[in-house]
């Protein structure tokens, strides 16, 4: 049986170390030889401990701590011209899985430069690893059904979109052909919400593209000449939740929605603009069209389903709705700041 080198202080504690811990650790000479293993070593991967001393690691068990890189990055750790922290290796036993370890390593230069000691310890993360990869499996086949989900939603609002546009040109009410257009808008913005928000990645969405796809959806459905009527989106690097990005996409459907029927009549030139600001604790969305502004009176067109909604959807947000004269035209205002009580009032309606 070989003899160990004669071991000063700091060697004489690190083998005491080894001897008593219950992780598995293994005390190395440097040129790889093996001055002592923990009992949780020999347990763990199944060595007679009587075998242990004297022996080089490659020797261990049945040949299966024969790794070449192990052994150079040992060495050179050895040399002091490397260093092992959290390197992993993956220990293939015969009939047995394939088991993934993590190693690390350090010297023990207790001043005897011509015997330079090693202590390897070495950490089972096989289950550790199943479970990571079992549950990320889950979270992208969960994420692959959500888009699959999200694609058949806005394939079937579509299709309802369709019917609606049929049943506008059957019907021989102008009222109720009014209602089932405005019907058929809502229903294609809500498709292309769930088609933009069916290609987001992660749990955000970046509302600066969101919000002018959106828009730009609204005017290729809305505006017959682009040239008369113009909708401009200004939004800052703000990234929200996909269920308020979905809340402030309605919002902006229907404020668009509401100052292209009402802001511009008798083939009036104008433009609405959309701007979105946020900071820490509050943001601020707002609406601006430069058309003939607030009515009031008899003139004043009835609340209707879209001032509902963007009611509801503000209250949501724990957002502040204001209706202000842009002189021309109407600015509506939705704020959100900490501990703000809510207040909506539209007059207007979709």
């Amino acid at each position: 049986m070989p003899t160990t080198p004669t071991m000063h202080v700091e060697a004489a504690s690190a083998l005491a170390i080894v001897v008593s811990s219950n992780e598995p650790l293994l005390f190395l000479s440097d040129d790889l030889k093996v001055i002592a293993a923990s009992a949780s070593f020999c347990r763990a991967f199944e060595i007679d401990p009587a075998t242990v001393p004297g022996r080089r690691l490659s020797e261990l068990g049945n040949g299966e701590w024969a790794m070449p890189t192990l052994a150079s990055l040992l060495k050179a750790t050895a040399s002091g011209s490397a260093q092992i922290e959290a390197y992993e290796i993956d220990l293939t036993r015969r009939d047995q899985k394939t088991r993934n370890l993590v190693v690390n390593a350090r010297t023990l230069n207790d001043g005897d430069i011509d015997h330079i000691r090693l202590l390897l310890a070495v950490t089972d993360v096989t289950d550790a690893r199943a479970e990571a990869r079992l549950k990320d499996d889950l979270v992208r086949d969960k994420a692959i059904l959500l888009q699959e989900v999200q694609h058949r939603v806005a394939n079937s609002l579509q299709i309802i979109a369709s019917i609606l546009m049929q049943s506008a040109r059957r019907v021989q009410s102008e009222e109720a052909r009014g209602h089932l257009r405005s019907a058929h808008h809502r229903v294609m913005s809500i498709a292309d919400l769930q088609r933009q928000l069916s290609t987001s990645k992660g749990g955000s969405v970046e509302l600066r593209t969101y919000l002018t796809q959106l828009c730009q959806s609204l005017g290729a459905s809305m505006i017959a000449d682009s040239g008369r009527l113009s909708i401009e989106v200004t939004v800052d690097n703000s990234a929200v939740e996909a269920d308020v990005s979905v809340s402030l996409g309605l919002i902006v459907t229907e404020l668009v929605i509401n100052a292209l029927k009402h802001a511009f009549p008798d083939e009036r030139i104008g433009r609405i603009a959309i701007d979105y600001r946020s900071t820490a604790d509050e943001w601020t969305l707002s609406v601006v069209d430069n058309g003939i502004g607030m009515l009031t009176g008899d003139d004043a067109p009835k609340a209707g389903l879209g001032s509902g909604i963007v009611e509801a959807l503000a209250r949501n947000l724990l957002g502040e709705i204001k209706l202000t004269d842009a002189d021309p035209g109407t600015t509506i205002t939705i704020s959100h700041r900490q501990d703000v009580s809510l207040q909506a009032d539209i007059p207007t309606a979709a």
